[in-house]
């Protein structure tokens, strides 16, 4: 797909920020989560990020996120140690804590057992735990643990079986927690961390999407200036936020294009071009390039290489319009931070789950820069970004769809005629959400088309048709997500509209897989 080394303009800049170190951790995502919802802008950073990168003018204070690796083991991540050095306040939590404990001198050991789950920790100084009493309900999950703790650090905290849960420096504004606050079973978690970033850092907040518009519309016309801005639609919430957001800032300059590829839902393409008419003002130049797409993924199965072979040709198709447009300079996309963490570990040692077509990079020969206005966004936050700049609901609350389309929702070759069928399928299965009023009590629901044919009776025939797989999901962030216990009545509804309506399939089931171990999607 490209170098990965063209050239982006950075969006957005703030006055004011949280640097979150990431050593791998789970719930590291809900560390800036929780910062930001009490109106504090944070950043993840990779934890090899250098001093001078971290220690700038508007970062407030430092968190060192918890990991999966050992502190004394070998080849554990390790951050700088001028970061831990810095005047900066710093809070380490979990392996973050045993971090600061092996810096200043404070053995971390491998206890005899470990703490996970649910704990009560008495609490012995105020400060960052200021309104949250003498006790508190916790959640552990560590093996190791900080043992004789020595000068300059001093206990502040421990568990109902002894161990240390909380530490701080006797002159500095270093400390560390064992616990993760940041999850919703740690009662007062979030109280914990807005202590840090407000009385501990000094924050005065006021991060907000309201200040997020402001503060990227400006950064737009600064980066932008009078040139324009080239901005591919999907259909889904990220590109028509971008698209929306620029148009605020730069009106009559932006170009918005849909590429037809074949791999949209049913009616995608009116959608789009009618829901920017009405809301936008705009006309969406509609691109056919279907019959390519199929040419490209014809005896094509593996799903890497699918989303490898979906991302290239929209390059192509990138390429040639812009070829049509010389004075464009910029290419928009929706990229969230989801993309980002799952395509590639740039934001710590996280493992690459699959490629992104919108995060691995522009060929040189495309002359155009990227701008990314979402990049550092969670898909919750794009959604309220569009409700506040007049996208309507049907965009807005729609459920996410994948960049390559139903490319990986088609486990096999992708063919046209067995996109067909998925479209129809999804279509369903998403109309009789709506109906039960089930639609917006999931996150995401889609339907799976796999490679396998099984034997059914319709009428007093013997069929030996597709099978596909109903999917529902419920989830604050898409990092983790359980499956929505859909009722039985409702599946059998779609079931049997499925199986009568959409012939070439003739068996559905449902997935009940959670994330992780399973994936949102299948491929």
């Amino acid at each position: 797909m490209g170098s990965g080394t063209h050239e982006r303009d950075p969006c957005v800049k703030h006055s004011e920020r949280i640097v979150i170190l990431d050593f791998g951790g789970q719930t590291t995502q809900l560390i800036a989560r929780r910062l930001r919802e009490a109106g504090v802008y944070c950043e993840i950073l990779p934890f090899t990020a250098r001093r001078n990168d971290i220690e700038t003018a508007e970062t407030k204070g430092i968190i060192l996120s918890g990991g999966p690796a050992s502190v004394n083991q070998e080849g554990a991540p390790y951050p700088d140690p001028e970061v831990l050095n810095c005047p900066l306040p710093i809070l380490g939590i979990c392996y973050g804590m045993q971090l600061l404990g092996k810096h200043f001198g404070s053995p971390v050991v491998k206890g005899r057992l470990g703490e996970f789950g649910p704990a009560k920790i008495r609490v012995n100084d105020a400060g960052l735990f200021s309104g949250l009493g003498s006790s508190m309900q916790v959640w552990m999950s560590h093996g190791d643990h900080l043992e004789d703790v020595r000068e300059p650090l001093e206990v502040i905290a421990s568990s109902e079986s002894g161990l240390v849960s909380a530490v701080q420096h006797r002159t500095r504004a270093v400390m560390g927690v064992q616990f993760h606050p940041e999850v919703t079973h740690t009662e007062g978690g979030a109280t914990l961390l807005k202590n840090f970033a407000y009385t501990t850092c000094g924050c005065k907040g006021g991060w907000s999407m309201e200040s997020f518009i402001d503060e990227a519309t400006a950064d737009i016309r600064r980066i932008v200036g009078s040139r324009k801005v080239l901005c591919a639609l999907s259909g889904g919430l990220d590109s028509a936020v971008t698209a929306m957001l620029l148009l605020r800032a730069i009106p009559g300059q932006v170009l918005c294009f849909f590429v037809d590829t074949g791999l949209s839902r049913l009616y995608e393409r009116e959608q789009i071009v009618e829901t920017f008419r009405e809301h936008g003002h705009i006309e969406v130049e509609a691109l056919e390039a279907s019959e390519r797409f199929f040419a490209a993924l014809k005896d094509v199965t593996d799903p890497e290489q699918k989303r490898k072979i979906i991302g290239r040709l929209f390059i192509d198709v990138f390429q040639e319009e812009a070829a049509r447009h010389p004075e464009v300079d910029y290419l928009a996309q929706g990229t969230l931070y989801p993309d980002v963490i799952e395509s590639v570990s740039v934001k710590g040692p996280s493992a690459t789950i699959k490629s992104h077509h919108n995060v691995g990079g522009l060929p040189d020969t495309l002359h155009l820069k990227l701008i990314e206005p979402l990049r550092e966004l969670f898909k919750d936050e794009a959604r309220h970004l569009g409700d506040l700049l007049g996208l309507p609901r049907e965009i807005t609350r729609r459920h996410p769809f994948p960049g390559p389309g139903l490319g990986v929702r088609i486990l096999g070759e992708v063919t046209r005629e067995r996109c067909d069928l998925l479209r129809k399928a999804d279509a369903i299965f998403i109309e009789e959400l709506r109906k039960a009023d089930w639609y917006d009590k999931t996150r995401q629901a889609l339907v799976v088309l796999l490679p396998v044919k099984s034997v059914g009776v319709m009428g007093d025939e013997r069929t030996y048709e597709n099978a596909c797989v109903l999917r529902a999901v419920n989830t604050d962030d898409f990092m983790t997500a359980d499956f929505t216990k859909l009722p039985y009545d409702l599946l059998g509804k779609v079931a049997s509209r499925i199986i009568n309506e959409v012939r070439g399939i003739n068996r559905v089931t449902y997935d009940i897989s959670t994330k992780p171990p399973a994936t949102v999607e299948w491929e």
